[in-house]
C-alpha cells in the first residue's frame, strides 16, 4: 500500500500530532495519535512530510489567489498518487486549502520532526515549486510564499537562491547559482561542492532520513538539475 492509501485510509496509526495530525485526522476521519510531534521513527516522518505536502501545497495554491486545475493535476501526477487514492487525495488537499488556520504551524512542526534532515526539507521546497509551475509560471506571490516557508525550515536567503534557482531552470538561471558557489571558486573546491550536493541530494539518502519514496520523482529531477549545472560549467571551464 502506497503512504497515500496508509494515511487516507488511516490504516496505520501514525504518531503525528500537532496541527498536521490534526489535518490528517479530519480527512482519514479517525482520532489521531497526540504523542509529540516530534516523533522520529521514519513511518512518522513519512506521514508528516506527506502530510505537510498536502497542507503547505494547497496553501500555496491560494498563494496568488486561484486553484487551477493544472496545479491539482500535477500534485497527482507528479507525486505519484495511485487511481484508487485519487479522490482521497483531492478530498485532502480541498480540505486543507479550505482549513481556517494558516501554513505557519504546518511549517513549524515539520521543521521541527526534520530539524535534523535539512535536506528532506529541501526536497519539501522542491514539491512546493512542482505544484507552483505546474499552470505553466511561477508568480512572485507563489515565490514569496515558499520564501517565507523556507526562512521557517531555518533556511537563509543565500540558501533560497540557490534552491530557487535550482527550481528555476538552467535557461533561467547561473549554473554557479544552482551550485550554490561563487564564479571565481576554483575547480577542487567545486568538485567538492558538487559531490557534496549530489551526496545530500540522492534519493536513496533523503528516503533512509524520512522522505517517501511517492516522491522520488522530485529528487531525482533535481538531481539531474544539479549534474547538467555542474556539467555546463565544466564545458565552460574545459575540465573533466
Amino acid at each position: 500500500m502506497s503512504i497515500w492509501g496508509k494515511i487516507i485510509g488511516g490504516a496505520a496509526g501514525f504518531a503525528v500530532g500537532g496541527p498536521l495530525g490534526a489535518l490528517l485526522g479530519g480527512v482519514a476521519g479517525h482520532v489521531y495519535d497526540k504523542r509529540p510531534a516530534s516523533a522520529d521513527s521514519r513511518p512518522e516522518k513519512q506521514a508528516a512530510f506527506t502530510i505537510a505536502v498536502v497542507a503547505l501545497g494547497a496553501k500555496l495554491a491560494k498563494a496568488d489567489g486561484v486553484v487551477t486545475k493544472a496545479e491539482i493535476a500535477a500534485f497527482r501526477e507528479v507525486f505519484q498518487v495511485p487511481p484508487d487514492d485519487i479522490k482521497g487525495v483531492a478530498r485532502f488537499f480541498d480540505l486543507a486549502r479550505r482549513h481556517a488556520e494558516g501554513y505557519e504551524p504546518y511549517a513549524r512542526q515539520v521543521a521541527g520532526m526534520f530539524a535534523d534532515n535539512p535536506a528532506v526539507l529541501e526536497e519539501l521546497l522542491g514539491c512546493l515549486f512542482h505544484i507552483a509551475k505546474a499552470d505553466g509560471q511561477v508568480t512572485e506571490a507563489e515565490v514569496t510564499y515558499i520564501q517565507s516557508v523556507a526562512r521557517i525550515f531555518g533556511f537563509s536567503d543565500n540558501e533560497f537562491r540557490r534552491i530557487h534557482a535550482e527550481e528555476a531552470g538552467l535557461s533561467a538561471s547561473d549554473p554557479y547559482s544552482v551550485i550554490g558557489v561563487r564564479p571565481d571558486i576554483d575547480d577542487e573546491d567545486l568538485k567538492a561542492a558538487h559531490r557534496r550536493l549530489v551526496r545530500e541530494n540522492h534519493p536513496d539518502s533523503l528516503i533512509a532520513q524520512g522522505m517517501p519514496e511517492e516522491f522520488v520523482a522530485v529528487a531525482n529531477e533535481k538531481l539531474a538539475v544539479i549534474n547538467a549545472a555542474y556539467d555546463r560549467i565544466k564545458q565552460e571551464r574545459g575540465i573533466s
